[in-house]
């Protein structure tokens, strides 16, 4: 066997960056945030000491005030991306103003000359309006203004929460999922640096908090070279710092609401010229944790511990170390549904309640160095680990673990880790029209799954038959009518017929080296992205990827307009969430057996990673002073595309692969810049997510032996929307500034919903899903066959049969395919229905969400510096009964969150 040599790429990349690190005089600390510093004289050259410098950008909301020190100097520090507006005003001389564009770690230094009050001379004020940003790659900046006063639905996943409220081209699912661009969560988040490519919903991971969070910028456009792995979208966190606070400032607050909901938070920054510190904490307690699978709520509490800590330090006037530290746990139940409430146990056991439980645990250590050299360019390195520790309980008599309708036959547990390991390094360097970056990543991550399994359901492996061909439970000592079927290899774990839990193991190493080189040129009104990546991927298959990136974009100052196209090929790896499982599962005689009974054949096929080329074109467009819209158009073409697949009604969840992907689309979205109070956002998308069969990898997959051309048929997977849009208002008032009115309104078309009962006939397109359900009666009457759904299934789905909705406890066995309607799906007419073009979706909805604050309702102290505040929020205000999903093969079905209001308190120093 060829031994790998990804170790060794390793060493010799460590190894070298450290000497590159030491030889430059060291300095860890990789960004995505610059800085700007100048001097602030008179005409003759004399330092102006407090004048008022504004550094602000009024689509982000970004602002912030400093003022020179006795020589003239400023400096703002951690600046996210973007372009500026830098205004100078000092007593008795002429205002300053200048447009500022930060797009490198590279500082940039800006002598200010001030003109005195009533002189001739002309103020140094750039012609191009910051409403605009000449960028080929197309994204959205949210600031902490915005994140401050926006009503969220979910406090334990808000950076989910924020990205999908504030910016394009995300549909939103359950549990703090967002489906970025028609992809199934192939987001990644960048944090100050630090790549973060794992699932980030919270049945998965525990997130940054919200608190933390300086800036983000949702990137939907082709991603530079710098991104890799998942890249469909990619939302870029800059955190908040503590450097130049000299007075420690910071918030406590308390909130409580709906569903026995409450948390409280802390957070402080502080420090010096050369040093700083910031620390986010709270805790969380709620009665909703999670999406649950009915409106009311059974079995969902959950709590969260968070805490973040930023560490800034400038060792000298070249070189400064930043350091990341996140812990997070989360514990919380997984929410029954009415019809597992007290589990579907075997005659003669006491029914106990389903009391399946998860906990994951999260550790984040980050430090970064950074070392300028001369006065054009910046080294970084940064090695980080990160660790997801995820355990899943099954209820205390596993017997209850038995789900409805065949959706789970087993009680399972899980102990599952994933560590990952890496170092990146970068160099940029900015003179004249080029800013270049020049840089490389080394990602080790160890996965280690345990699982435990065994059977529940005493039909599954039954040894006998009655006479009626029907399994028989228990052990019977004579058996007068073997099943066929019986499996011998699953007897020893059938807990209802004596049997014990299953153990097995799994592990693998997975690898990735990433190098890469980009350009970005400045010629006039035009700028160039020009790019190439490689990236190496050893798992547990091995593949190679040379990735070209480019992008055109060209200002029309004289209209305000930027035009722009770009393109990227990405490299597609499978997700690592039961990597281990999924590939090779299929393998050991007891899983297979399971598998087997869920999805009809299991056979061990390895994941080959796939390739992407995506297109994209857009403009962005200013109106006048104050408002400016940003419409993209995206296409997208995957080899070997992926999505997740389920365990029962579990949350295992496994990577799965299809064959290929087509994803068209397009994002739009139109910001309103602040005007007497008022400012608003309004974002809106329509992207197809075309899969196309057959599974070539994961559970489930066919042998690739046995496919054909005919095997290649397309359906829209269940994160397929056709519209969604969302307004975000807010309205300070003019009588007290401190007052604020924040207002959500989210229209989403509905997600596909593949499990929706439906009628074909034989005449129809053989593309359909409808085939398990359509029967045609002698008569010719077309009936829809409803006994695959239990009758909770039927009232989750809100059928209605010839006038007469399906209950929780009554449902129907079959209903005429013109009396089955729905107000929660969308039915196709009956011979309508097709996987690609018609398929059954969620039904259409419209939340609002809504807040009322002050954050000033009292102050006192020197300068105000000591405030309370209060607030009011609102969730789903018209307590919309809507579905996120229904019987997804993802996450199963869930339920949007009925109204919540919360009130909080703070005290803010």
């Amino acid at each position: 066997m060829q031994r790998s040599p990804f170790p060794r790429i390793f060493a010799v990349t460590f190894v070298l960056g450290l000497l590159m690190a030491f030889a430059a005089g060291a300095a860890l600390a990789q960004s995505t945030s610059g800085n700007i510093a100048g001097t602030v004289t008179d005409s003759t050259g004399a330092a102006i000491a407090n004048a008022t410098v504004v550094l602000a950008n009024p689509v982000s909301g970004y602002s912030r005030t400093v003022t020179t020190d006795s020589t003239g100097q400023f400096r703002f520090v951690n600046i996210p991306f973007n372009p500026y507006r830098l205004g100078v005003t000092g007593s008795g001389f002429q205002a300053f103003n200048k447009l500022v564009q930060v797009n490198s770690v590279v500082q940039i230094t800006l002598p200010v000359k001030l003109q005195v009050a009533g002189s001739t001379t002309s103020v140094d004020v750039d012609a191009p309006s910051d409403l605009v940003e000449n960028d080929p790659t197309a994204h959205t900046d949210i600031d902490r203004s915005m994140i401050d006063h926006l009503p969220l639905e979910s406090a334990s996943s808000e950076l989910s929460s924020i990205v999908t409220l504030a910016s394009p081209g995300v549909a939103a699912d359950s549990n703090g999922l967002m489906h970025g661009l028609g992809d199934h969560a192939e987001n990644s988040f960048n944090i100050d640096g630090q790549p973060i490519t794992d699932q980030q919903s919270k049945v998965f991971s525990n997130q940054v908090p919200a608190a933390a969070v300086q800036s983000l910028e949702v990137i939907e456009g082709a991603p530079p070279a710098e991104y890799g792995d998942k890249t469909s979208l990619v939302v870029k966190a800059t955190t908040r710092s503590g450097q130049g606070v000299l007075k420690p400032t910071g918030a406590i607050t308390l909130s409580y609401g709906t569903f026995g909901s409450g948390n409280l938070a802390f957070d402080l920054a502080y420090g010096g010229k050369n040093w700083g510190n910031f620390i986010a904490a709270n805790g969380l307690e709620s009665g909703r944790f999670l999406d649950a699978p009915e409106f009311a709520v059974y079995h969902d509490k959950g709590n969260e511990e968070n805490f973040f800590d930023r560490f800034d330090y400038q060792l000298s006037n070249v070189s400064s170390v930043h350091t990341n530290v996140q812990y997070t746990r989360s514990w919380f139940q997984t929410p029954n549904s009415f019809d597992s409430q007290f589990g579907f146990v075997q005659s003669g056991e006491n029914p106990s309640v389903t009391d399946q439980r998860s906990k994951i645990e999260t550790l984040d250590v980050a430090p970064t160095y950074t070392r300028t050299i001369g006065a054009n360019s910046v080294f970084n390195f940064g090695p980080y680990i990160r660790r997801d520790a995820y355990n899943y309980y099954p209820s205390n008599n596993p017997l209850s673990d038995l789900g409805p309708a065949n959706l789970q036959q087993e009680s399972v547990a899980q102990q599952r880790s994933l560590t990952n390991a890496g170092v990146h390094s970068d160099w940029s360097y900015v003179k004249g029209i080029n800013n270049v970056k020049i840089g490389g990543m080394y990602a080790q991550t160890f996965l280690r799954e345990n699982d435990q399994v065994a059977l529940v359901d005493p039909t599954l492996n039954a040894p006998c038959l009655d006479g009626s061909g029907n399994p028989l439970p228990g052990n019977p000592g004579f058996c007068a009518n073997p099943n066929p079927n019986f499996n011998p290899v699953l007897f020893p774990f059938d807990l209802t017929r004596g049997g014990k839990f299953y153990a097995w193991h799994g592990q693998t190493d997975v690898k990735q080296l990433a190098l890469y080189a980009q350009d970005q040129i400045t010629i006039g009104n035009w700028l160039f992205n020009a790019g190439i990546r490689g990236d190496f991927y050893n798992g547990l298959s091995i593949q190679r990827q040379a990735e070209p990136r480019a992008g055109i974009s060209y200002n029309v100052k004289k209209t305000n307009t930027v035009l722009r196209v770009s393109y990227a090929r990405t490299q597609e790896t499978p997700f690592n969430e039961n990597l281990v499982l999924s590939s090779q599962g299929c393998l050991d005689p007891v899983l297979n057996g399971i598998f087997t009974n869920q999805y009809g054949s299991c056979i061990a096929v390895p994941f080959n990673p796939g390739f992407r080329n995506e297109f994209h074109a857009g403009l962005q467009q200013g109106i006048g002073r104050h408002f400016v819209i940003d419409g993209e158009y995206i296409w997208k073409y995957t080899h070997n595309a992926y999505d997740f697949s389920v365990l029962g009604a579990t949350p295992i969840t496994f990577p799965i692969e299809w064959q290929n992907s087509k994803i068209p689309g397009v994002a739009v979205s139109g910001t309103l810049t602040e005007v007497k109070g008022l400012s608003a956002r309004v974002t809106m998308s329509s992207v197809a997510a075309r899969f196309f069969t057959p599974q070539l990898g994961g559970v489930g997959a066919v042998p690739t032996s046995t496919i054909t051309a005919a095997d290649s048929v397309p359906f829209r997977i269940d994160h397929d929307e056709k519209f969604n849009e969302t307004t975000h208002v807010e309205y300070k008032m003019p009588f007290r500034k401190s007052l604020y009115y924040s207002f959500n309104w989210k229209f989403d078309s509905g997600l596909v919903a593949g499990a929706v009962p439906c009628f074909t006939t034989a005449a129809q397109d053989s593309n359909t899903d409808c085939d398990g359900t359509s029967i045609t009666l002698p008569n010719g009457q077309q009936v829809i066959d409803l006994s695959g759904l239990d009758a909770d299934q039927q009232f989750q789905a809100g059928l209605t049969c010839n006038g007469v909705k399906a209950t929780q406890t009554q449902g129907f066995q079959s209903c005429s395919a013109a009396g089955l309607s729905s107000k929660l799906v969308t039915i196709p007419a009956p011979g309508t229905e097709d996987a690609d073009h018609n398929p059954p979706r969620v039904a259409s909805r419209n939340l609002f969400d809504m807040a009322l604050g002050d954050d000033n309702v009292y102050h006192f102290g020197d300068d105000a510096h000591y405030r309370i505040g209060a607030r009011v929020t609102a969730i789903n205000v018209t307590n919309k009964y809507a579905l996120y999903n229904f019987l997804s093969t993802f996450s199963g079905t869930h339920y949007v969150s009925p109204r919540t209001v919360t009130g909080e308190i703070s005290f803010n120093f």
